[in-house]
């Protein structure tokens, strides 16, 4: 028996309706993740106040995590230490409350003329739930398990939901102390850049950037390090930020009569905008500044397209003086960051025989391109 030919307007029909259906689905997944949360949430807040009430000690976990288990069995979340995570959770953001009203205040960014830090504290708390609700319950237990503080935490919480974070990239970033070096470059963005597009240029760059997937010594050269750079391109890119869009490595530029060699390109999608990336792997000098001024002005008058936005410079060198590089970019008019690196894994002496040559690394990125050097 034939099948029935279906009409194309059908099938499209039908692929819409499915597209509808999963948007649904997520939709409603994500609606019983966040009265899960807030359940969760409130029975940390339960057992608190329960065990403050009846002095009940660790055998009144067991027995709840029992109880409630033997109830629900078709549920998962009741397990010994997932109750004493609710509990650590709930108590994690009662703490540090000063602290805490700014923290909510940056949280919701909110133009109310209620001054900051007015805000009461339950009000504070049920902003902070909604926060926490919208990312999944192994993220917040990271979070909460890992950071410090209620305004490194909720700096989390925003990224997570602003980029998708997986719970592996989350701790990643908690680890290498993202919160702590974000935007805290040394730049000359405010004065070179309009707002808001100075701020969040500001907020893209880190310092220091850690390159803990390199196997470099102590004695990289710069070829090195940029050639191990593109090697690791999907590390390098999450170190980087989000945002970032990999171009390429020794950008030729034709000024004059002259060739010269971009280290590393990148386009950067929120800001829109071209980034040039320099490596330095000495210490900061004034001369630096000038020469990336130079290439920042060329990428703007050869590849800049209408639409984009003014090209972004950073250097980035093994060590720098703070106030030699603020006195460098105080009179350089393109926008420029300063950052250092940093190596958390170099290999000892001994080891770096064994490690694949610049030459090896750099024809396999050529054959891997189809590019010839």
């Amino acid at each position: 028996m034939k099948s029935p030919v279906v009409p194309p307007a059908y099938k499209k029909w039908l692929a819409e309706l499915k597209h509808r259906l999963r948007r649904v689905q997520l939709k409603a997944a994500v609606a019983v993740n966040e009265e899960m949360l807030k359940f969760y949430w409130q029975l940390g807040a339960d057992i608190v106040r329960q065990q403050a009430m009846a002095s009940w000690g660790d055998g009144f976990f067991k027995q709840l995590s029992h109880d409630l288990q033997a109830e629900f069995p078709e549920m998962k979340g009741f397990s010994l230490r997932n109750l004493k995570y609710m509990r650590q959770w709930h108590l994690f953001y009662l703490q540090d409350q000063p602290n805490r009203q700014q923290a909510v205040a940056d949280l919701t960014k909110t133009n109310s003329q209620q001054p900051v830090g007015q805000l009461p504290p339950t009000q504070e708390i049920d902003i902070i739930i909604r926060a926490i609700s919208k990312i999944p319950w192994g993220h917040n237990i990271a979070i909460a398990s890992k950071c410090k503080s209620v305004a490194e935490a909720l700096f989390y919480v925003t990224n997570t939901r602003t980029y998708n974070w997986s719970r592996a990239v989350l701790t990643h970033q908690i680890e290498n102390k993202l919160w702590q070096r974000e935007g805290q470059a040394v730049s000359n963005f405010s004065e070179t850049l309009p707002v808001p597009q100075s701020d969040l240029a500001q907020q893209t760059l880190k310092d220091p950037y850690i390159f803990d997937f390199l196997s470099l010594d102590k004695e990289h050269s710069e070829r090195e390090l940029e050639l191990s750079l593109t090697k690791h391109i999907t590390s390098f890119l999450l170190e980087l930020g989000a945002g970032f869009a990999y171009v390429g490595r020794q950008i030729e530029v034709e000024v004059g009569q002259r060739s010269f060699f971009l280290d590393l390109l990148f386009y950067h999608t929120v800001l829109h905008c071209y980034v040039v990336l320099e490596l330095k792997t000495g210490e900061f000098e004034p001369e630096h500044a000038g020469k990336l001024n130079f290439y920042i002005k060329t990428v703007d008058e050869q590849l800049r397209k209408q639409g984009d936005q003014p090209t972004i410079g950073i250097l980035l060198c093994k060590s720098k003086d703070k106030l030699v590089a603020e006195y460098a970019l105080s009179d350089i008019h393109k926008p420029i960051g300063v950052s250092e690196y940093q190596l958390t894994q170099a290999l000892p002496d001994e080891l770096k025989s064994n490690l694949p040559s610049v030459e090896e690394i750099e024809a396999e990125l050529a054959g891997e391109s189809g590019e010839e050097e």
